[in-house]
């Protein structure tokens, strides 16, 4: 697997990605709008060859990407803000700093925080670990008693912060990035449906980074000791950098790596990533998308390592070669047919037949359009109604439906008409929904596209009023 080179972060509502020096933010606005905002990020302009030396590079690398998280933070909850005047202070400060206020305050912001993370992180684990000196006599027991210390604390705040309501919605966005950038790097088109499939988990990720953080100041304070109390305490700071840099090239490495040493040691980070990242949901992997797509190229990602895709599918499935291959579009064909037949002549009104799991993943015929939603009524109590435009030479429709607690879509099929009902509907509850048509060719079915999730105003997402 290449590794595509984009990062980012969850900003509030919305998503940043990097590529580079170009980064983009992604925002759902309160009117549900998705904005997007492009620009170039580039703090150390002066210490260019810095930057790119290994070890020396993760530093730098640290510090930028805390002011432009800080940065992008800010502006995603300028939209969530209420309009208030800028208090005298502001206003003082904004014309002292002669219209660079507001970038001092951030870099204050960013080294009272560095300055806080080495006190909490590094220096407060030590003076806990010395108070059990009276019964540990041996430093290399102290020096692990203090990596334990340093690593519960950290998954203590991760823990702690994860309760915070309005923190599950951007750990619910943390996970629309991950999977967007593992939709990319595992070969796969770049659209809703894919994105929903990928894993949320990445090697990576930031939470791997501080993880491995704590693991490397373990090693290091192990075999660096030196007698003096406050020549201890002096050496956790100074070595922060060094741990830093040495810390991110193993995620470096780990993001363009295979071998099975370093996926078992990426293992950890990407399970503590489980209390950091939430299942996002269809609209909020949107807003990741178009942060994707306006610094990334993908689709000549993909087109430039589509050999290298296809040998790591081959190298998966090595059975496969066994195997004679059907002539193209016979096995869509049979795995469509299959699918679709199991509910004959449906109407939700009509009966409560179990349906066939959906949708299924190949589009046949692009001729026939994606239906787009003209409606989408729940005003009938127990009852959501949609209707659609018609598709022109559709010998019918097929509606795929899945509620929030399920992974996977439903399928409803062989619907006649551009309308569906579904009667099967709970209290509180939100679904979604997705249609595409299809032609009757013989006792054959073929398929066009999904209908997108929002379409002439109306979306596939739906809450439920009773």
């Amino acid at each position: 697997m290449k590794s595509s080179g984009i990062g980012g972060q969850a900003v509030m509502e919305g998503i940043m990605m990097k590529n580079g020096d170009t980064y983009a933010v992604a925002v759902r606005k309160p009117d549900k709008e998705i904005v997007v905002k492009k620009d170039v990020h580039k703090t150390f302009k002066k210490c260019e060859k810095l930057t790119k030396l290994p070890f020396i590079r993760g530093v730098f690398n640290f510090i930028d990407s805390l002011l432009l998280g800080m940065s992008t933070l800010t502006y995603s909850a300028e939209f969530y803000e209420e309009d208030e005047e800028p208090s005298k202070l502001d206003k003082a400060l904004e014309k002292f700093m002669g219209g660079f206020g507001e970038k001092f305050i951030m870099g204050m912001t960013v080294a009272v925080s560095i300055i806080l993370a080495v006190g909490i992180f590094m220096i407060f684990p030590y003076f806990l670990a010395e108070l059990f000196q009276t019964i540990i006599v041996s430093d290399i027991l102290l020096a692990l008693l203090e990596g334990v210390i340093r690593v519960a604390i950290l998954l203590g705040y991760i823990f702690l912060i994860s309760k915070i309501e309005d923190i599950q919605r951007v750990f619910m966005y943390h996970g629309a990035e991950h999977k967007c950038i593992n939709c990319i790097e595992h070969g796969l088109e770049l659209n809703v449906e894919n994105v929903m499939k990928s894993s949320k988990e990445h090697k990576r990720c930031g939470t791997s980074f501080l993880l491995v953080v704590m693991v490397v100041s373990i090693i290091f304070f192990l075999f660096i000791r030196v007698d003096s109390a406050w020549l201890r305490v002096v050496l956790r700071i100074l070595l922060v950098p060094v741990i830093a840099g040495v810390s991110y090239e193993f995620i470096r490495l780990a993001g363009r790596s295979d071998n099975k040493i370093v996926l078992a040691l990426s293992k950890p980070g990407m399970l503590l990533q489980r209390l950091t990242t939430s299942e996002p949901d269809e609209s909020m992997v949107e807003v990741a998308i178009k942060a994707v797509e306006a610094v990334f190229d993908w689709e000549a990602y993909l087109e430039e390592n589509k050999e290298g895709f296809v040998a790591e599918k081959a190298e998966k499935e090595p059975e496969a070669e066994m195997v004679s291959s059907p002539k193209v579009g016979e096995k869509a064909e049979a795995t469509q047919q299959e699918e679709a037949d199991v509910v004959p002549e449906y109407s939700a009104r009509e009966t409560k037949t179990e349906p066939k799991k959906g949708p299924a993943d190949i589009v046949e015929d692009n001729t026939l359009p994606a239906p787009r939603l003209t409606e989408v009524n729940d005003s009938e109590k127990g009852v959501i109604h949609l209707q659609w435009e018609k598709v022109k030479k559709a010998s019918g429709y097929v509606v795929y439906r899945k509620n929030a607690e399920e992974d996977i879509y439903k399928m409803y099929s062989d619907i006649k008409k551009n309308t569906f009902d579904d009667v099967e509907v709970e209290p509180d509850m939100i679904y979604y929904y997705r249609v595409r048509a299809f032609v009757q060719k013989g006792d054959k079915k073929v398929y066009g596209q999904l209908s997108p999730i929002e379409s002439n105003g109306y979306s596939s997402r739906v809450k439920s009023k009773y």
